[in-house]
């Protein structure tokens, strides 16, 4: 259980920050970006969610079980895996998460008509912030996958997975709550020339 007792500790003043299993990095590192990422990813989730629950509760409740999910990935990419043997068992993202994303992307995506144009951001208050909350999630992607490929650093595959589907959803998401309106915002190639 977490207890926070205090919001400031002063620690972080010297640029650093620490790890859940306790050395300090700087502010920059590319594990504290990627984990930041990820909680600006939920940030921009937590607003969709304001316009889902009205335009979509089954939508927002997919959502809510993401923004849970998205503070696991957060604690597991807080928590590196130095390939010893924890002192406990660290928070993972399972691959039971990343099945659940796969069955919500496909409920949804089965009642949408095939994509004949790429979809502009835009339609529905909850899907123009899903959009934000999408490109969110793939800078979050490209930092953890860069983070994976880094020597001495590891990144659980069903994280990967993970964020990658999650970019998926949003936007699924974003077209199924938009279809129920007026539809996708399309891309005309040339429109203003």
């Amino acid at each position: 259980m977490v207890k926070l007792n205090r919001i400031y500790t002063r620690t972080g003043d010297d640029g650093t920050t620490g790890l859940t299993t306790g050395p300090r990095r700087p502010k920059y590192d590319l594990r504290v970006a990627a984990y930041g990422t990820i909680d600006e990813t939920n940030a921009c989730i937590g607003i969709a969610r304001l316009h889902a629950a009205l335009e979509d509760p089954a939508v927002d409740a997919m959502l809510g079980a993401i923004s849970n999910d998205l503070f696991d990935l957060g604690a597991d990419l807080s928590t590196p895996d130095t390939g010893e043997p924890p002192a406990y068992e660290p928070l993972r993202i399972v691959q039971a998460q990343v099945e659940r994303i796969e069955a919500d992307i496909d409920r949804l995506n089965e009642e949408l008509p095939p994509l004949r144009s790429f979809v502009l951001p835009g339609g529905t208050p909850a899907a123009t912030h899903l959009h934000l909350a999408r490109t969110v999630s793939r800078r979050a992607e490209r930092l953890m996958t860069e983070l994976a490929q880094t020597q001495g650093e590891i990144v659980g595959e069903p994280a990967l997975q993970y964020v990658n589907r999650l970019s998926d959803f949003l936007f699924v998401a974003s077209r199924y709550l938009n279809a129920k309106a007026k539809g996708d915002v399309l891309w005309v190639p040339g429109q203003n020339r």
